[in-house]
């Protein structure tokens, strides 16, 4: 949890850098504006980016453990029924 916070306070000072860099750039107030858009959507973009593939791998590691789960109950059900065949002797 901690890593995240991390995360969240590096992004954040990020983008306090690129507004004031823009801010104080030479240009007139509608091209930093425009910038300042251009950035806040990049910066959401990549973490929408982030966000997805962080959820894709929860998917893929919840859906894995369903597969071994069930890989597990077909094997335990395939020993249980070898065990109490009646025997041919």
């Amino acid at each position: 949890m901690i890593s995240g916070k991390v995360v969240i306070g590096a992004l954040a000072g990020i983008a306090a850098g690129a507004l004031i860099g823009v801010l104080f750039a030479p240009d007139k107030g509608s091209d930093s504006r425009n910038k300042v858009v251009k950035k806040g959507e990049d910066y959401l973009d990549s973490i929408k980016g982030k966000f997805n593939s962080l959820l894709d791998s929860m998917s893929g590691k919840v859906n894995g453990g369903k597969a071994d789960v069930s890989d597990s109950a077909d094997s335990r059900k395939k020993e249980a029924k070898r065990d109490f065949q009646p025997s041919a002797g």
